[in-house]
Protein backbone atom coordinates (compact mmCIF):
# COMPACT_ATOMS: atom_id res chain seq x y z
CA UNK A 1 0.00 0.00 0.00
CA UNK A 2 1.70 3.44 -0.80
CA UNK A 3 0.95 6.01 1.81
CA UNK A 4 -2.30 7.47 0.66
CA UNK A 5 -4.31 3.70 0.98
CA UNK A 6 -2.82 3.28 4.33
CA UNK A 7 -4.40 6.48 5.47
CA UNK A 8 -7.50 5.39 3.94
CA UNK A 9 -7.16 1.79 5.29
CA UNK A 10 -6.32 3.32 9.13
CA UNK A 11 -9.42 5.72 8.73
CA UNK A 12 -11.84 2.62 7.41
CA UNK A 13 -10.85 0.73 9.93
CA UNK A 14 -11.11 3.22 12.95
CA UNK A 15 -14.40 4.01 11.78
CA UNK A 16 -15.54 0.76 11.90
CA UNK A 17 -14.41 0.15 15.77
CA UNK A 18 -15.42 3.48 17.02
CA UNK A 19 -18.16 5.22 15.43
CA UNK A 20 -18.68 6.74 18.79
CA UNK A 21 -16.19 8.81 20.28
CA UNK A 22 -16.66 9.24 23.84
CA UNK A 23 -14.31 12.27 25.23
CA UNK A 24 -12.38 10.00 28.06
CA UNK A 25 -12.34 12.79 30.57
CA UNK A 26 -15.48 14.03 32.35
CA UNK A 27 -16.30 17.02 32.48
CA UNK A 28 -19.23 19.59 31.78
CA UNK A 29 -18.25 22.49 30.17
CA UNK A 30 -15.45 24.00 28.65
CA UNK A 31 -13.80 24.95 32.01
CA UNK A 32 -14.43 21.92 33.60
CA UNK A 33 -12.04 20.31 30.41
CA UNK A 34 -9.45 22.89 30.67
CA UNK A 35 -8.99 21.74 34.50
CA UNK A 36 -9.26 17.85 33.70
CA UNK A 37 -6.52 18.27 30.80
CA UNK A 38 -4.56 20.52 33.06
CA UNK A 39 -4.37 17.34 35.36
CA UNK A 40 -4.06 14.94 32.83
CA UNK A 41 -0.44 15.59 32.36
CA UNK A 42 1.73 12.58 33.43
CA UNK A 43 -1.44 10.67 35.00
CA UNK A 44 -4.17 8.22 33.99
CA UNK A 45 -7.47 9.88 32.46
CA UNK A 46 -9.21 7.08 35.05
CA UNK A 47 -7.38 8.52 37.77
CA UNK A 48 -7.91 12.29 36.94
CA UNK A 49 -11.77 10.96 36.66
CA UNK A 50 -12.00 10.02 40.49
CA UNK A 51 -10.23 12.96 41.50
CA UNK A 52 -12.41 15.70 39.78
CA UNK A 53 -15.42 14.94 40.92
CA UNK A 54 -14.02 16.12 44.19
CA UNK A 55 -12.46 18.76 43.32
CA UNK A 56 -15.73 20.13 41.42
CA UNK A 57 -17.75 19.56 44.29
CA UNK A 58 -16.12 22.18 45.65
CA UNK A 59 -15.50 24.79 42.91
CA UNK A 60 -16.56 23.96 38.98
CA UNK A 61 -15.54 27.84 37.96
CA UNK A 62 -13.37 30.29 38.45
CA UNK A 63 -15.10 32.35 40.90
CA UNK A 64 -15.53 29.52 43.10
CA UNK A 65 -11.85 28.26 42.43
CA UNK A 66 -10.48 31.53 43.93
CA UNK A 67 -12.30 30.82 46.95
CA UNK A 68 -9.97 28.06 47.72
CA UNK A 69 -6.25 28.44 48.53
CA UNK A 70 -3.66 26.99 45.89
CA UNK A 71 -3.16 24.67 49.15
CA UNK A 72 -6.51 23.23 49.44
CA UNK A 73 -6.59 22.55 45.49
CA UNK A 74 -3.13 20.94 46.48
CA UNK A 75 -4.45 18.83 48.94
CA UNK A 76 -7.11 17.46 46.54
CA UNK A 77 -5.65 16.94 43.32
CA UNK A 78 -2.41 15.74 45.41
CA UNK A 79 -2.74 11.77 43.59
CA UNK A 80 -2.71 13.27 40.12
CA UNK A 81 1.18 13.74 40.72
CA UNK A 82 2.80 17.26 40.07
CA UNK A 83 0.04 18.94 42.58
CA UNK A 84 2.13 22.14 43.45
CA UNK A 85 2.73 23.17 40.18
CA UNK A 86 -0.95 22.11 38.49
CA UNK A 87 -2.35 23.61 41.67
CA UNK A 88 -0.71 27.05 41.19
CA UNK A 89 -1.64 26.54 37.39
CA UNK A 90 -5.43 25.95 38.10
CA UNK A 91 -5.55 28.90 40.73
CA UNK A 92 -3.52 31.23 38.13
CA UNK A 93 -5.95 30.53 35.27
CA UNK A 94 -8.84 31.18 37.12
CA UNK A 95 -7.72 34.57 38.47
CA UNK A 96 -7.08 35.10 34.94
CA UNK A 97 -10.18 33.93 33.40
CA UNK A 98 -12.44 36.41 35.73
CA UNK A 99 -10.27 38.92 35.29
CA UNK A 100 -9.23 38.79 31.56
CA UNK A 101 -12.14 36.86 30.11
CA UNK A 102 -15.48 37.65 31.99
CA UNK A 103 -15.36 33.75 33.92
CA UNK A 104 -15.03 32.56 30.16
CA UNK A 105 -12.59 30.06 28.55
CA UNK A 106 -11.30 31.63 25.74
CA UNK A 107 -11.88 30.01 22.40
CA UNK A 108 -8.61 30.51 20.83
CA UNK A 109 -5.15 28.57 20.81
CA UNK A 110 -3.63 32.57 21.66
CA UNK A 111 -5.70 32.81 24.91
CA UNK A 112 -5.76 29.43 25.87
CA UNK A 113 -1.97 29.26 25.71
CA UNK A 114 -1.19 32.53 27.90
CA UNK A 115 -2.89 30.53 30.77
CA UNK A 116 -0.85 29.21 33.25
CA UNK A 117 0.36 25.34 32.85
CA UNK A 118 -1.49 25.21 29.52
CA UNK A 119 0.48 24.08 26.89
CA UNK A 120 -0.32 23.26 22.88
CA UNK A 121 -1.85 19.72 23.70
CA UNK A 122 -4.31 20.75 26.22
CA UNK A 123 -5.07 23.94 24.37
CA UNK A 124 -5.78 21.54 21.67
CA UNK A 125 -7.82 19.09 23.37
CA UNK A 126 -10.01 22.12 24.70
CA UNK A 127 -10.41 23.52 21.69
CA UNK A 128 -11.24 20.42 19.63
CA UNK A 129 -13.54 18.91 22.49
CA UNK A 130 -15.23 21.81 23.59
CA UNK A 131 -15.30 23.99 20.85
CA UNK A 132 -15.39 21.37 17.97
CA UNK A 133 -12.35 23.14 16.07
CA UNK A 134 -10.71 21.51 14.07
CA UNK A 135 -7.24 20.32 15.92
CA UNK A 136 -5.20 17.76 16.42
CA UNK A 137 -3.72 16.92 20.00
CA UNK A 138 -0.93 14.59 20.08
CA UNK A 139 -0.62 12.44 23.27
CA UNK A 140 1.70 9.56 23.77
CA UNK A 141 -0.71 6.50 22.17
CA UNK A 142 -1.16 8.74 18.86
CA UNK A 143 2.71 10.10 19.07
CA UNK A 144 3.23 5.70 18.99
CA UNK A 145 1.00 4.85 16.51
CA UNK A 146 1.74 7.36 13.76
CA UNK A 147 4.94 6.03 14.45
CA UNK A 148 4.92 2.32 14.17
CA UNK A 149 2.19 3.18 10.94
CA UNK A 150 5.23 4.54 9.48
CA UNK A 151 3.22 8.21 9.22
CA UNK A 152 5.83 9.93 11.08
CA UNK A 153 9.52 9.89 12.15
CA UNK A 154 9.04 9.87 15.87
CA UNK A 155 11.33 12.67 16.59
CA UNK A 156 9.00 14.40 18.69
CA UNK A 157 5.03 15.65 19.28
CA UNK A 158 5.57 18.74 17.26
CA UNK A 159 6.76 16.57 13.92
CA UNK A 160 3.99 14.07 14.70
CA UNK A 161 1.33 17.09 15.10
CA UNK A 162 2.63 18.74 11.89
CA UNK A 163 1.94 14.90 9.89
CA UNK A 164 -0.77 13.93 11.22
CA UNK A 165 -2.61 17.14 9.56
CA UNK A 166 -0.95 16.98 6.80
CA UNK A 167 -2.07 13.16 5.75
CA UNK A 168 -5.78 13.07 7.10
CA UNK A 169 -8.73 14.92 6.21
CA UNK A 170 -9.27 18.35 8.45
CA UNK A 171 -13.17 17.54 8.78
CA UNK A 172 -12.01 14.28 10.90
CA UNK A 173 -9.59 14.97 13.30
CA UNK A 174 -11.78 16.17 15.72
CA UNK A 175 -12.96 12.53 15.78
CA UNK A 176 -10.05 10.56 14.48
CA UNK A 177 -7.32 11.99 17.39
CA UNK A 178 -9.84 9.99 20.06
CA UNK A 179 -10.08 7.30 17.43
CA UNK A 180 -6.47 6.91 17.56
CA UNK A 181 -6.04 7.20 21.56
CA UNK A 182 -8.65 4.51 22.30
CA UNK A 183 -6.88 2.05 19.16
CA UNK A 184 -3.60 2.93 21.13
CA UNK A 185 -5.30 1.78 24.55
CA UNK A 186 -6.88 -1.19 23.43
CA UNK A 187 -5.37 -3.21 20.50
CA UNK A 188 -1.52 -1.15 20.24
CA UNK A 189 -0.39 -0.49 23.85
CA UNK A 190 3.45 0.44 25.05
CA UNK A 191 3.60 -2.86 26.86
CA UNK A 192 2.34 -6.35 26.42
CA UNK A 193 1.49 -5.93 22.76
CA UNK A 194 -0.08 -8.96 20.86
CA UNK A 195 -0.10 -7.74 17.15
CA UNK A 196 -2.17 -10.31 16.43
CA UNK A 197 -4.91 -8.24 17.94
CA UNK A 198 -3.48 -4.70 16.45
CA UNK A 199 -4.89 -5.72 12.42
CA UNK A 200 -3.74 -1.86 11.38
CA UNK A 201 -0.01 -2.49 12.50
CA UNK A 202 -0.19 -5.69 11.61
CA UNK A 203 -0.95 -4.87 7.81
CA UNK A 204 0.07 -1.78 7.27
CA UNK A 205 3.22 -0.97 10.33
CA UNK A 206 6.83 -0.17 9.80
CA UNK A 207 8.63 -2.49 8.65
CA UNK A 208 11.30 -1.96 10.97
CA UNK A 209 8.81 -2.14 14.25
CA UNK A 210 7.43 -5.45 12.41
CA UNK A 211 10.67 -7.03 12.12
CA UNK A 212 11.76 -6.19 15.79
CA UNK A 213 8.30 -7.04 17.06
CA UNK A 214 8.71 -10.51 15.62
CA UNK A 215 12.76 -11.04 16.28
CA UNK A 216 11.30 -11.24 20.67
CA UNK A 217 8.92 -13.83 19.95
CA UNK A 218 9.51 -17.42 19.58
CA UNK A 219 9.55 -18.47 15.77
CA UNK A 220 6.21 -20.71 15.68
CA UNK A 221 4.14 -17.59 16.09
CA UNK A 222 6.03 -15.57 13.37
CA UNK A 223 3.88 -14.13 10.42
CA UNK A 224 3.59 -16.36 7.43
CA UNK A 225 5.94 -18.94 8.55
CA UNK A 226 9.22 -16.28 8.32
CA UNK A 227 11.63 -16.26 11.05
Amino acid sequence: MNKSERVQFILSTLEELYPETPIPLNHSDPYTLLISVLLSAQCTDERVNQITPLLFAKANNPTDMLKLSVEEIQNIIRPCGLSPMKSKGIYGLSKILIEKYNGEVPQSFEGLEELPAVGHKTASVVMSQAFGIPAFPVDTHIHRLMYRWGLSNGKNVMQTEKDAKRLFPEEKWNDLHLQIIWYGREYSPARSWDIEKDIITKTIGRKSVLDEYYKKIPPRFKRDGKS
